[in-house]
């Protein structure tokens, strides 16, 4: 099976959407780069976000708190997994 990628583009929705991340503190302002990725995920509508980022994007408690901010403002919640949680090995 093979996917074509999507190439997303940095709106003011996006700009608006990772800066609720920040004013609620799921992330530092330092990090406002992985607070974009997570808008970007979000307002893209994807089913699952695969990062290796354990200790801003791939955290549990960061997750539920992400996915707050997204209901309140009507989106969906977005499911975030490590890529070990996702890949299959077998042959």
């Amino acid at each position: 099976m093979y996917y074509e990628p999507e190439i997303l583009e940095i709106t003011e929705e996006t700009l608006q959407l990772s800066e609720k991340y920040l004013k609620r503190k799921i992330l530092a302002p330092k990090f406002r780069d992985d607070a974009l990725h997570i808008a970007l995920a979000s307002l893209a509508n994807v089913d699952v976000l695969v990062s290796w980022n354990f200790r801003h994007i791939v955290h549990y408690d960061k997750i539920r708190l992400f996915n707050a901010v997204n209901i309140e403002n009507g989106l969906k919640s977005i499911d975030i997994y490590s890529p070990r949680e996702v890949t299959n090995y077998e042959e």
